[in-house]
Order: structure tokens, then sequence, then C-alpha cells
């Protein structure tokens, strides 16, 4: 029982990857066949770190990645077997490029340098400012960069954003609508950083997940819609446009954890939240139950762990 705590087992089979001695964030998902599962170790044991051999790749990049460079003086150093180790462990989340010597010369006036290129074609590049050395340091630096806090949920990844246990803080946004979601990844920074570890901040396209938001009572039309999936109910954002108002994002995600949001769909206004002389209503109703539970783990394909007793 202790083993499965520790390593967050809920099911069996689960197959876990461990580099250098730790764990990676996303297990094997996979078909249980010796073909798929060798050929998973093949692809694991690649090399994660494109080498480039001139600066003018560096200006091509696919801008709609998350790019992590390193420059260095040469490729056998303790700055780049650290570059590399980071690289082994965050490549499922970032494209990790390199050059050497001559070629990355006239981006080493300082030294050997790791550069992030965030997602944009006019976003500007960040640089590492810790020891390369360090291997905590810039794994801690360059996890911020690779794993946004605002993610894109799918049906490849639902298993696995929902085996995380957290709640679901969704905008469902038309694939083209960036600005929806570059407002909501603005005010989820802005309010919401401190519920970072008690929420997931997620985004989901509309078209994909029509679904769920029939399920509120939504179509794709009504889009950009900001919700709550909560694993037993779901609890809509009552405006977008109201996204911008300072608290109002925030105020939702307290509403859920203090139990406000599941009993004001069942009893209407919280009484503290009526005006002087109005009548208090109960009324009775029931939030719309949970879509997004649905691609937890299936009883179907695993044995699911419910007590910790049964192992």
């Amino acid at each position: 029982a202790d083993i499965a705590q520790r390593y967050r087992i809920s099911k069996y089979p689960t197959l876990k990857l461990f580099r250098n001695g730790m764990m990676m964030k996303r297990e094997y998902r996979g078909q249980r066949s010796v073909t798929a599962i060798a050929d998973y170790i093949r692809q694991q044991k690649s090399n994660p770190i494109r080498e480039v051999q001139d600066l003018e790749e560096i200006s091509s990049l696919d801008r709609s990645r998350r790019n992590i460079v390193g420059y260095f003086e040469q490729k056998d150093s303790d700055n780049y077997r650290t570059f590399e180790r980071v690289a082994n462990i965050l490549h499922d989340d970032c494209v990790f490029l390199s050059a050497f010597g001559a070629v990355s010369k006239a981006e080493r006036f300082s030294g050997d340098n790791v550069i992030y290129k965030p997602p944009g074609e006019n976003a500007p590049d960040m640089v590492y400012l810790g020891s390369l050395t360090n291997f905590d340091l810039i794994y801690a630096w360059t996890q911020d960069k690779c794993v946004p806090l605002v993610r894109e949920i799918t049906f490849e990844n639902g298993e696995e954003l929902t085996e995380e246990g957290l709640p679901f803080l969704i905008l469902f946004h038309m694939k083209d609508d960036l600005e929806s979601l570059e407002k909501f990844q603005q005010e989820v920074a802005r309010q919401l950083i401190s519920e970072k570890g008690t929420i997931n901040f997620l985004h989901a396209d509309c078209d994909k997940f029509r679904h769920p938001l029939l399920h509120i009572q939504k179509t794709p039309a009504d889009c950009p819609v900001i919700a709550i999936d909560s694993f037993k109910h779901m609890y809509v954002f009552p405006d977008f446009s109201d996204l911008s108002v300072p608290g109002k994002l925030k105020q939702f995600v307290l509403d859920l954890h203090s139990g406000k949001l599941h009993r004001e769909f069942h009893h209407g206004p919280d009484p503290t939240d009526v005006a002087p002389g109005q009548p208090i209503q109960d009324l009775a109703s029931s939030p719309p139950e949970s879509s997004f539970q649905k691609l937890a783990p299936s009883e179907h394909r695993y044995t699911l762990l419910r007590e910790k007793d049964e192992l």
C-alpha cells in the first residue's frame, strides 16, 4: 500500500518509466503487447536533443511549439550533460535543440547559454540565468517554461489529467479563437496562481468536446465558455465577459472549494447573497453531472484499486 501511494498507483496494470531515479510524469498507456512496449522503449532511448549545424535552423523553428535551445562550447562537458538529463525528462513537453563549437559561438558571448523560445512568432526569448551544472535549478526553470499553466485537454491525455485527481477549470473555445485563450491564460496567471495544485487549468476545443458542452446546455455557438468539472458535477462561469473583472474568476474557484457552488445549485443563492428585504427561496435543482469523469481509467481496461488494503 505504501508503494502504491508513493508512486500514485491507482490501477493494474500500471507501467511507469524512471530516468536517473526520477519517475516520469507520463506512464505508459499503449497496448500491452511485446511489439508496442518494445517500440515505446526504443522511442524512449532515442536522443531527445536535435543538434543544429547552422544557426539559420533556429530562425525557422516551428513557433507553435515550446523550444529550448542550448548553446555549448563542447558536447563533452558538465553543462551539456545536465542539459541532456533535463531534456530526457521533459522532451514530451518541449522541443530541445543544441549547437556546439563554432556553430554556437555567436550565442556564447558570456559562456554556455540556454534559451527558451515560447510559442508565437513575436514572443520574446527568455534566458536561463542560473548555474548550468545545477540540475535542480535548470530542471525547475525548464519545467516552468515547458509545462504551461493552462494545458490543453484532448481525448488522448484526458485519462492522464483525470488521474491527477484535481478538479478542472476549463475554457471551451473554438480552435482558431486564440484571443479568448490568451485572455483566459492571463487571468489564470493573474488571479489563480495561488490555486495551482488545487485545480487544473485547461482549455478544450469546442468542436471536439461538444458532448460536455451539451451537458451544460451549451453549443459551440456559445463559445467561449468557462466551466468547472469537479468530477461529480459541472458548474458554468456566468459570463465570459466578466473574466477580466478583478477577483471574479478566483471567487468562482473559491466557491467550488467552499461548497458554495454546490449549495447554490441545490438551494438557490446563499442568504448572504440576497438583498435585504427579499425572501429567501429554496430552489431545488441539480447541477449537470461530470462529463470528464468518463475519461478516467476504465474498469474494463484496468483493475481499479479502491482500497489501499487491496494490495
